[in-house]
């Protein structure tokens, strides 16, 4: 009861501050969890009516995400309760129209993205408001112009992003920027431009790249300085810009020009340019063979002894000579050949002439075959890629002339054979990436060279075995990625060597354990162990924890083990992982969580459970008892229907619990309550009850002014989806709480203290009223009354069986025999067979003129003898009829008759007569009176009023009562 009402109470307490506190859930947006009420996503939302969908956020709000919803329009004063909005995104909507008011009030913000809509006309002032924006994006809208003035306010606006549009004039676009004092970023391309031209603004000195790619441009149309202050220019797939396009026009300050598919003949516009040959990127500038290769090279030659950077990507390169750059200017630094079609390489002979360059980029072509390049000219490249290649071997010494390699990239190539002694000669090599290719094994002797590696990555190969000594001289490897293999297990000395390993992937490999050779080579340096979509599995529990020896291990995956999951977390699992930060343990299937499993986890952070349990759980408690430093748990899909307070408990620095997709229909609010650092809570799609049992958790979501309840007001109630969780309907939970406690106590409370009352009182009047009343039902009350108005019996004998041979001998000879002629009614003789004994016992009753109870101590102990009595006794007192004649056989004292209560009021208000004992002076006189007295009390008449009798005329006659007793004495 005390309970009940601390929870009234406290439901109480709760409505009666609604009003003061303010809810910390939102209708359509979730706050981020770090944020402090500061950044939000709206992400996704049914709603397409922006104020339905931010309304309720609070003015605090510094970064919203708007993005993936269905709004069309942004009607004024969106925003006006968002004053602190600094970051504003609204991509990827359906926006027609936004209002010229719609950012009114909005004088904090510095980046609106508006990109991926269906803008095609902005109003003259829609951004009037906005004076420190810094960032606008436009992209992929359908702009065919800019209005006057439309940035006329926007004077802090640094970058400009107006790409793929339908803008046409550029001058209206100069016009409209050329204010703009800080803007170095204006992004224009795929749009519709045909050429630069303009009126009288030029762009704004400030000014640094303009890309102006995928247009229409058939000439630039600008005077001589309108591009003096830019420094990257991108006019790549504008495919009819002729060469006659650049006459004129200073592009000596260019840092960057992209020329990428023009019609632009690079000779002919170096020859004619004022521009610093080394600044332009020749990817894509049609020289497809040597002798436009040498014609470029030599004019380059003429202008420049030294080239920085060199981009020739995308020019259908089949074939390099060592001839084909040797009339170059000198590379001093970076190469660009991707995405040519290079079938070979031949060691790089074509750099003979350009020994010094350091980076090397072969992407993107058609390698197929790498050979040995041990007797060629060393080349001081420090960073190679041969990525997107159709690389299928590389052989021996494959590197051997350019030892000076720290970056080497194979990746996403079809290698099968890695000779054991490719990598011969890097010993310069840091970062060595082989990942998707074909490689099925891996020998010591592949990496004896390359002491300074730090990162091998061999994920998505056909890797089976670690073979002993693998990876012995990698000391200095830090990272070792073997995931996406075949992996089943590794030697005992496959790890070996590896003294400096901090992060470990061998997820989705087919490892059916964890090796023990983890914790006796990384003790003191491992801190990231990925081992998720493996095949490890436990059908009983273990003696030792694979990890115990981890003393650093701060990320742990174990999520996903396949097919079945791990089954079972051994409690010894985790020991010693006292540095562990985070946890991956999803879809496993377990069959159940330890309490104590995570005992060893005190530092842990981040938990996630998300479905790693078979069917429903039940989570124990103290199963996060030592987890204090935790911060986020994921508890989602693992099918729990309940939980306590004490499983919780001690989560003190919990800020972000996601419970969502459990089965659960109620949840325990001072459980919630035991986390005093929650700010995050998800419970979506959980089949919440919308009853009484949930109103304090009701009133709990919706005024808790700290913890965030995920989209709490699309919460939808289990029973009838139609009604909300957060507003069903309470109020027949709150009853007058006084009357109600008060009215249910004082019942209780009667109840205990009458029942065992009436149950002494009233049992066999309830009892006889209940047959009474079936027998009436059944229509059998009135073939009682006929039975009684017959006189079918003279009397019904009420005995006990010990006394029956007194009755057999004594009673019944001198009533049915020796001239008295009385017809008796006896149980064990005229009892119908078959019939409910009760029922026999009220038919002898009110078929018989009296009833005779033979009482003995015997009698008095026996329940069906009472019931007898109790039924005479009724009749008597009930319907008025002198029905009860008691015959005591032996002397019962007062004490023991004073329990009798029946038959006290009986004998208070009838004599009654006392068998003579052996004892009496003259018993045979004695037991003569007794009979003749009992013979007169039968005859008498059964109505206590003196009115003439109606029936049984011949066989009655008429006694006066007395309250006298009588007694037949010795």
């Amino acid at each position: 009861m005390s309970c009940l009402t601390h929870q009234f109470l406290s439901v109480a307490l709760m409505l009666g501050a609604a009003q003061l506190i303010r809810s910390y859930s939102y209708n359509n947006c979730i706050a981020d969890a770090y944020s402090k009420g500061e950044g939000f996503k709206c992400i996704n939302r049914k709603a397409n009516n922006i104020s339905d969908i931010i309304r309720d956020l609070p003015p605090s709000v510094t970064n919203l995400n708007v993005s993936l919803n269905q709004l069309r329009a942004i009607p004024d004063d969106s925003f006006i309760h968002l004053p602190n909005l600094q970051n504003l995104r609204l991509d990827q909507n359906h926006l027609i129209n936004i209002s010229q008011k719609a950012f009114l009030n909005l004088h904090q913000l510095r980046s609106l993205n508006l990109s991926f809509n269906n803008i095609s006309q902005l109003d003259p002032l829609v951004f009037k408001e906005l004076h420190n924006l810094t960032f606008l994006s436009l992209t992929n809208n359908t702009l065919k112009q800019l209005p006057e003035g439309i940035f006329s306010s926007n004077l802090n606006l640094a970058t400009l992003i107006m790409g793929q549009n339908l803008l046409m004039n550029f001058s209206g676009i100069v016009e409209s920027v050329s204010h703009l004092t800080n803007l170095k970023t204006l992004d224009l391309c795929f749009n519709s431009l045909t050429s630069l031209s303009h009126a009288n603004a030029s762009l704004p000195t400030s000014l640094k790249e303009l890309y102006l790619c995928r247009n229409q441009l058939t000439t630039l149309g600008c005077e001589r300085s309108f591009l003096v202050y830019i420094r990257l220019l991108d006019l790549s797939y504008n495919f009819m810009l002729p060469t006659v396009a650049f006459q004129g026009v200073n592009l000596k300050q260019l840092n960057y020009l992209r020329l990428r598919s023009t019609s632009v003949k690079v000779v002919e516009f170096l020859d004619t340019s004022d521009i610093d040959a080394g600044r332009v990127d020749f990817s894509g500038t049609g020289l497809s063979n040597d002798s436009l290769l040498t014609e470029l090279c030599t004019l380059l030659k003429r202008k420049v002894k030294r080239i920085k950077n060199m981009w020739l990507g995308s020019n259908s390169i089949r074939n390099l000579t060592n001839n084909s750059l040797r009339h170059c200017p000198e590379i001093t630094r970076s190469l660009d050949l991707s995405r040519n079609k290079l079938r070979k390489t031949t060691c790089l002979t074509f750099l003979d002439s350009h020994r010094d360059i350091k980076i090397l980029n072969v992407e993107h072509n058609l390698l197929y075959y790498l050979h040995s390049c041990k007797n060629h000219t060393e080349i001081h490249v420090q960073e190679l890629s041969y990525r997107y290649n159709r690389i299928l071997s590389v052989s021996a010494s494959a590197f051997y002339n350019v030892p000076h390699i720290k970056t080497l990239l194979l990746n996403i190539n079809s290698i099968a054979f890695l000779h054991r002694y490719a990598l011969k000669g890097l010993s310069q090599l840091e970062k060595l990436r082989l990942d998707n290719n074909l490689l099925t094994d891996l020998f010591k002797e592949n990496f004896e060279d390359n002491v300074k590696l730090k990162t091998l990555n061999l994920r998505n190969n056909r890797i089976s075995v670690i073979f002993n000594s693998t990876f012995l001289m990698l000391r200095n490897l830090t990272i070792l990625d073997l995931g996406g293999n075949k992996i089943t297990h590794i030697k005992p000395s496959g790890l070996d060597g590896l003294i400096s390993l901090s992060k470990l992937y061998l997820d989705g490999n087919n490892l059916q354990h964890v090796d023990s050779s983890l914790y006796h080579v990384f003790q003191d340096t491992l801190t990231t162990l990925d081992l998720q979509s493996n095949q490890i599995r436990f059908l009983t529990e273990t003696k030792e924890s694979p990890f115990k020896n981890l003393s650093r291990l701060s990320d742990l995956k174990l999520d996903r083990q396949r097919p079945y999951g791990m089954t079972i977390l051994p409690r010894t699992f985790f020991r010693g992982l006292h540095s562990l930060r985070s946890l991956y343990l999803t879809y496993n299937n377990l069959y159940d969580l330890s309490p104590d499993v995570f005992d060893d986890l005190t530092g842990l952070r981040f938990l996630n459970l998300d479905s790693c349990c078979v069917g429903v759980i039940k989570l124990r408690p103290g199963v996060f008892k030592n987890l204090r430093n935790l911060t986020e748990l994921v508890v989602e899909n693992m099918g729990i229907q309940n939980f306590s307070k004490q499983v919780f408990g001690n989560l003190t620095r919990l800020r972000r619990l996601q419970m969502n997709r459990n089965v659960m229909q109620r949840i325990p609010v001072d459980a919630l309550q035991s986390l005093p650092n929650l700010n995050y809570l998800d419970i979506r799609n959980i089949p919440l009850s919308c009853t009484c049992k949930n109103i304090l958790l009701q009133n709990w979501t919706r005024y808790d002014p700290n913890v965030q309840v995920v989209y709490l007001y699309n919460l939808l109630c289990q029973s009838d989806p139609s009604i909300k969780f957060y507003n069903f309907d309470t109020k027949v939970c709150f009853i007058d709480l006084g009357e109600y406690m008060f009215f249910s106590t004082a019942a209780v409370l009667f109840l205990f203290t009458v029942s065992p009352l009436l149950y002494v009182k009233l049992y066999w009047k309830f009892k006889y009223s209940y047959y009474v009343f079936r027998s009436w039902f059944s229509e059998q009350w009135r073939r009682f009354r006929e039975e009684e108005e017959n006189c079918k019996y003279d009397a019904f004998i009420s005995y006990n069986s010990s006394d029956e041979q007194w009755v057999m001998d004594q009673l019944v000879p001198n009533l049915e025999g020796n001239g008295s002629s009385f017809k008796l009614c006896l149980h064990h003789r005229d009892f119908e067979l078959g019939r409910d004994i009760v029922d026999n016992i009220v038919s002898a009753v009110y078929s018989s003129r009296k009833t005779i109870c033979v009482v003995s101590r015997n009698f008095l102990q026996s329940e069906w003898c009472s019931l007898e009595i109790q039924l005479a006794s009724y009749r008597l007192f009930d319907e008025h009829r002198d029905v009860l004649l008691l015959v005591f056989l032996e002397p019962i004292s007062e004490r023991k008759l004073s329990s009798y209560h029946r038959m006290r009021k009986v004998m208070l208000k009838k004599t009654y007569l006392q068998w003579p004992g052996s004892d009496c002076t003259d018993p045979t006189q004695a037991q003569d009176l007794f009979w003749n007295q009992l013979r007169r009390g039968i005859r008498m008449e059964s109505r206590l009023e003196t009115e003439d009798s109606t029936k049984c005329d011949d066989k009655t006659e008429h006694l006066e009562t007395s309250d006298d007793k009588y007694y037949l004495l010795p």
